[in-house]
């Protein structure tokens, strides 16, 4: 599994887990997905799979290379190190976009979603009963996620925990938006805006020498749910990981079927018209820290065609599905 990469390799890489990890951040998109398409998915999957009892004792006796070897960490290194660069880069550039032209972003998801279907499932082939259940049951678990109702906000670490494993799902399944099931689960505010926000500011402030942020009790406590959010997330991504490369190598087609159908049903969370209904108690508007408007879900509309921003959207739904066919050419023109 190892391999020594090259400089270009690695910056390619680090793009990879950029673009990763922008998608995970933003509700409906998906990173396993991106992974999927980007043709990167199996070896994380693959290398999040020998994150094991094996990798641990090469660890602490001291056997780096063999550690390093192993685990594939050049890989894992590059991605995770882009992944993580993306909260305090790409996921700002989609918040502005999505804050000022939110139907054009919206559009541009929907047609890269369906881009990655037909990317996909071009190769598939074997649409045997099995296969077309599998898809069927991916459909029904995709469309059930996109029309479920979101719960309150609960900040209990061991739920903050349980929301670490169920919200890094979007990296390891794609179709399976993480950021979509936070916000069903209440706590997407809580964890990838506040508290990425106040960790933010406490590595800002520490990096100037200034470490009162640990007698702060708010910001303390935003720091303890972003450790216990990021455990759960490691956990996660570990144990989520070891299933589906079991999987992966006994049921590949059902497995990919039941993807195809995940990311179809995805599409009605992305589906660009739409009103965004946000929280609010007493017909009081409900704020985050930052000021802005909580989302609750999403109510959808067709749209009017008469209308010239339509006529655009659909511009960049075509845009879409084109960046994913150039990929796939590029892709095609490199073997």
């Amino acid at each position: 599994m190892h391999k020594e990469r090259t400089f270009l390799q690695k910056m390619n890489l680090f793009f990879k887990g950029l673009t990763m990890g922008g998608a995970n951040k933003v509700p409906g998109v998906s990173g396993g997905m991106v992974a999927f398409v980007m043709g990167f998915y199996e070896e994380l999957i693959f290398t999040f799979q020998r994150v094991n009892k094996k990798a641990f004792k090469l660890l602490f006796r001291g056997k780096f290379k063999s550690f390093a070897s192993y685990t594939n960490f050049q890989f894992l290194f590059w991605v995770m190190l882009g992944s993580m660069c993306s909260y305090f880069s790409v996921s700002l550039v989609l918040d502005y976009f999505l804050k000022n032209y939110e139907l054009y972003v919206w559009s541009w998801f929907f047609g890269m979603i369906i881009g990655s279907i037909y990317y996909i499932s071009k190769d598939f082939g074997n649409w045997n009963f099995k296969n077309i259940l599998s898809l069927f049951i991916g459909v029904s678990i995709g469309l059930a996620i996109s029309f479920m109702t979101p719960a309150k906000e609960n900040d209990n670490l061991w739920f903050v925990f349980l929301c670490g494993i169920i919200g890094v799902s979007g990296m390891t399944l794609p179709g399976l938006s993480g950021s979509f099931i936070l916000i069903l689960l209440g706590n997407y505010v809580l964890l990838l805006v506040d508290s990425v926000n106040v960790f933010g500011s406490v590595i800002s402030e520490m990096l100037t020498g200034n470490f009162s942020a640990f007698k702060d009790a708010i910001k303390v406590r935003y720091l303890k749910i972003i450790t216990v959010f990021t455990l759960g997330s490691a956990f996660g991504l570990v144990s989520i990981s070891h299933a589906l490369g079991y999987v992966l190598k006994h049921y590949k087609s059902i497995v990919t079927a039941v993807i195809i159908g995940f990311i179809s049903g995805s599409l009605g969370i992305v589906w660009p018209w739409k009103n965004t209904i946000y929280k609010n108690v007493n017909n009081q508007l409900l704020l985050d820290s930052k000021g802005n408007k909580i989302v609750e879900n999403y109510e959808r509309y067709i749209p009017d065609i008469q209308q010239i921003d339509t006529w655009i959207a659909v511009g960049f739904i075509i845009f879409g599905i084109a960046l994913i066919l150039i990929i796939d050419f590029y892709g095609k023109q490199k073997k």
